[in-house]
């Protein structure tokens, strides 16, 4: 076997065409789009590259086959907690040899070691938590746009290699037909009748400067309390709803305001990958046409919520059920959307657990984030 960093157009091909190799014969994968992998390792698109590094290696047995591949990166904002040194790895994906995957670990640890590193979480992404992130153990049926997909035998190799569970993530699900949880409709309109200082808007692209502040507001303050939370920036907020414009319906993007002031949000997408799944990781601009025709016909009947929030300050008043609501009433009378993706919420999240059965939610997909203490 031959492991290769990857340092050129080739090698990083090579390195998007490995999980082609892999799933082959998988149904239910559906290929990330090529240029969305490409964006986490380019410097000019993901800001995480002016706080840290990425690298990535391809792996070939004796014939010259692609067989696997990995990432490592370590990120300097979150590099240094609690007298550890955390470093990560991710996109990994490997044929079903136990050899293969061991040298694949070793030199991801291996350089993760050279910087100092103690403790390493994956798969995770270089990047937010909202994509491409955890093993899925529980639930293998067709992901969502940007949501992990993987072998059912990674887990072992996880397992095996010393990895311990840091974290379960729990996406749920639940289906607008059957229409929404009695108690949450009587308690979101109960909040917009009886308290007039609370209004909500839908997300405008026109005034996307405006929105990213205000995301930006809520969101780090909501996530504060979490362990190793670092603040996101504007630059990067920004970013990623130019990446989400094509995709993006606005109406599913919702905002509460207190008197004005940011207060709580919603931000979900149709899930394009039920389109995607045809285009083999390639959008090209044929492929952006067939995009839109297809988009026409109404083939996509499931949207994701990707993340909520709400400021400390309103926290318990029930405003994330006021922006849950105005996004699914949407939904259910303006769409063909039906099947709701929760997704993801980790175990330590008490509040986003109690909300997600207050949906009348049910447990669909599990993803584990592992962590490997080097020492």
């Amino acid at each position: 076997m031959q492991i290769i960093e990857v340092i050129d157009n080739k090698g990083a091909n090579e390195f998007l065409d490995v999980a082609r190799e892999v799933y082959i014969n998988d149904s239910e994968w559906v290929c990330p789009l090529d240029n969305d992998i490409r964006a986490v390792f380019n410097p000019a698109t993901n800001t995480y590259f002016n706080h840290g590094e990425a690298i990535r290696w391809i792996l070939k047995d004796n014939n010259g086959q692609l067989i696997g591949r990995i990432a490592a990166f370590i990120n300097e904002k979150k590099a240094n907690y609690d007298n550890k040194r955390i470093g990560g790895l991710g996109f990994f994906e490997c044929i079903e040899d136990d050899k293969a995957a061991k040298l694949l670990f070793d030199t991801a640890v291996s350089w993760l070691k050279e910087r100092k590193v103690t403790t390493i979480d994956g798969p995770i992404n270089f990047g937010e938590n909202d994509q491409y992130w955890g093993l899925l153990v529980e639930g293998f049926t067709s992901p969502s746009y940007g949501m992990a997909y993987n072998m059912p035998y990674y887990q072992k190799f996880f397992e095996r290699y010393g990895f311990k569970v840091k974290m379960e993530q729990m996406t749920n699900k639940f289906y607008l037909k059957e229409g929404l949880s009695p108690r949450f409709v009587k308690i979101a309109n109960y909040i917009m009748e009886r308290k007039p200082s609370i209004s909500t808007e839908r997300f405008d692209p026109k005034r996307i400067d405006k929105y990213a502040e205000d995301f930006l507001y809520i969101y780090n303050a909501a996530w504060a309390e979490f362990e190793n939370f670092t603040p996101i920036k504007k630059e990067y907020v920004l970013e990623t709803f130019r990446q989400m414009k094509p995709v993006l319906d606005p109406n599913l993007v919702q905002f509460a305001y207190v008197n004005g002031e940011p207060a709580s949000f919603v931000l979900s997408l149709p899930d394009v990958n039920q389109i995607f799944k045809r285009f083999k990781g390639k959008l090209n601009l044929i492929n952006k046409i067939r995009f839109v025709l297809l988009k026409r016909k109404k083939l996509i009947n499931r949207v994701r919520v990707v993340v909520m929030g709400t400021h400390p300050k309103f926290q318990g008043i029930g405003l994330e059920s006021v922006v849950t609501y105005k996004s699914f009433e949407y939904c259910f009378n303006e769409t063909p959307l039906n099947e709701v993706e929760l997704s993801w919420v980790g175990d330590f999240n008490d509040k986003m657990i109690a909300i997600h059965k207050g949906l009348g939610a049910v447990p669909s997909k599990k993803h584990i984030t592992y962590r490997l203490e080097l020492n």
